[in-house]
């Protein structure tokens, strides 16, 4: 279905009121293409989403979920993109919706400011300088309720409050932190999720299928089937960093990046780690067949500007043909594109690298290669932190071309973590951040 905007208060930029999505256009200049001289990597165009009122969005799919927007416009549809077949058309998904941080009495509290909000697969058009909202799917139960953004499990996930981080909310079991998406051959989506950290395959026309999860999460209470088929040890995934990239082979095999590396043994062997794990998933088999270890680069090398090895991430992961995958390694502020092939002699699905008994655990080795633990060779293919006009936190990449990429960001619906998040009457101060789609030009062919 195509959603539609009700009437709302004067947006700050645009207006946009009842007129099908489908004919919302940001009026916003992206600025002309960029050139760069010949042999490097350039931006070629730049669209922009405009202002949707996240409330009415929301209630168009799913009437009466979103009480109060608090002034927030759709956003979050970065968390990843996929080609949808017809050119400059793609799917998006958001995440698990607005949220930040406040700290109340010296502890950081996880705010939700619209609690009602479900993610939804979001198919866009860019049009020019402007992003089009063609379609959108909220993603819900096997009975067609919405599954919400908020945590499942108290004791594993953060505690959810309110926006000025006063008022405690309730766990949802079926809440999802989606990110990763791509589309099968049968018209389904795939979709990974942090929270889990799980893979989540979904109808067409959003429903839950199966929700795949790691041995011994012990997930109850959903409003679909839940299959604990991932290795036990995802168990260990940092909160907020389980899946994010999710990539689908030519075969039909689908790739699942764990963001950051896992808390094994603890929270302080996570932080300094260098090293995570990618998935590989046999759909027709509904079971993980092989595992890789991943090796970030320096923390200052892919963002000269920082030097805490914990803002180290894996945001998308994309199928270049074969067994090749582009990874990108990223902090908020840059980001880098390696190619890599999973190699069969490199899987340690099952090692002892898969006990969490082990020790020193993988995520502990400074060098893995030493102990023996085939690390996944790989060669930059471009550092877009280098590359003019080029936004930051890229959490979305896919393949326009042989040499050109689309680049999307996270903008976090707009949202800070500060206490001056709201003003006095509630209403979102915004970051000023759009969301945008990039399309970057490679000097060579993938």
């Amino acid at each position: 279905m195509s959603p539609h905007v009700d009437g709302r208060r004067p947006a700050r930029r645009t207006a946009a009121a009842g007129v099908p999505l489908a004919l919302i256009a940001a009026l916003i200049a992206a600025g002309p293409a960029m050139g760069a001289p010949s042999g490097e990597a350039h931006v070629v165009s730049t669209a922009t989403l405009g202002d949707i009122p996240l409330g009415a969005f929301s209630n168009r799919l799913l009437p009466g979920t979103v009480a109060d927007d608090r002034g927030v416009d759709l956003g979050g549809i970065g968390s990843d993109i996929y080609p949808a077949g017809r050119k400059g058309e793609f799917w998006t998904v958001t995440d698990r919706g607005p949220n930040g941080q406040i700290k109340v009495a010296g502890t950081k509290r996880r705010t939700f400011p619209v609690p009602g909000f479900d993610p939804a697969i979001v198919k866009i058009r860019v049009c020019g300088d402007t992003v089009k909202v063609l379609d959108a799917i909220p993603v819900t139960t096997s009975l067609g309720k919405p599954v919400t953004g908020l945590p499942d499990q108290q004791g594993r996930d953060e505690a959810p409050y309110d926006y000025n981080a006063l008022t405690a909310l309730s766990y949802n079991p079926n809440g999802l932190d989606t990110e990763g998406i791509v589309r099968a051959s049968d018209g389904t989506f795939w979709l990974v999720d942090e929270y889990g950290p799980s893979l989540v395959h979904v109808s067409a026309r959003g429903k839950v299928l199966t929700r795949y999860v790691p041995q011994g999460l012990n997930l109850t209470g959903t409003g679909y089937p839940v299959v604990e088929a991932l290795p036990s040890v995802l168990l260990h995934r940092k909160i907020n960093r389980g899946f994010e990239g999710l990539a689908q082979l030519p075969g039909g095999d689908l790739v699942l990046a764990v963001q950051s590396p896992l808390s094994l043994p603890d929270t302080a062997a996570g932080e300094s780690s260098k090293t995570t794990r990618l998935l590989r998933f046999s759909p027709q088999k509904k079971t993980v067949t092989a595992e890789y270890a991943y090796r970030f680069d320096p923390v200052n090398v892919v963002d000269p500007s920082e030097d805490d090895t914990s803002e180290l991430k894996i945001s998308s992961v994309v199928a270049v043909g074969g067994d090749r995958l582009l990874v990108e390694e990223r902090t908020d502020k840059a980001a880098r594109l390696q190619l890599v092939r999973l190699d069969r002699s490199s899987n340690i699905l099952g090692s002892a690298w898969d006990d969490d008994t082990t020790s020193p655990s993988l995520e502990q080795l400074d060098d893995p290669a030493a102990s023996a633990v085939p690390v996944l060779a790989k060669n930059l293919v471009v550092d877009l932190g280098t590359v003019a006009g080029v936004p930051g936190k890229i959490e979305g990449v896919a393949r326009v071309d042989h040499d050109t990429l689309a680049l999307i960001n996270d903008n976090d619906f707009g949202m800070t973590d500060r206490t001056g998040a709201f003003d006095a009457d509630g209403r979102l101060v915004d970051s000023g951040v759009e969301t945008t789609v990039s399309y970057v030009r490679l000097p060579h062919r993938l």
